[in-house]
């Protein structure tokens, strides 16, 4: 993978996150969030194809961005809106983590 590539998936991470955070505030606060909502989203996938325009693959790139958004998302909602991440709920985010390394390694020979 690719410095570029990297950077844009971690851009398109956050991107997603952030609108993903959005959407629960906009859904019971201001209006505005909707803007996140929509740009971060947007933004993602810009960055999203950027990195699989760096060649990497479609099942890997998706794979770690999926995942970490959503092991990122479940612990962000559980800070700031105390939504509930049990002992079990956490093993599922280990377990995905763990499948989308496996994709990685396995992708690399």
């Amino acid at each position: 993978m690719t410095a570029l590539a990297l950077i844009c998936l971690i851009a398109a991470i956050i991107a997603e996150v952030t609108a993903t955070i959005s959407l629960r505030m906009a859904t019971s606060g201001s209006k505005l969030w909707w803007f996140a909502v929509g740009g971060g989203y947007l933004l993602a996938f810009i960055m999203l194809s950027v990195v699989l325009a760096e060649g990497v693959a479609l099942g890997v790139a998706y794979g770690i961005w999926a995942a970490a958004g959503v092991a990122i998302t479940a612990i962000l909602s559980r800070m700031f809106f105390k939504e509930p991440l049990t002992w079990i709920m956490s093993l599922g985010l280990i377990l995905i983590v763990g499948g989308v390394l496996l994709i990685e390694f396995g992708a690399a020979h």
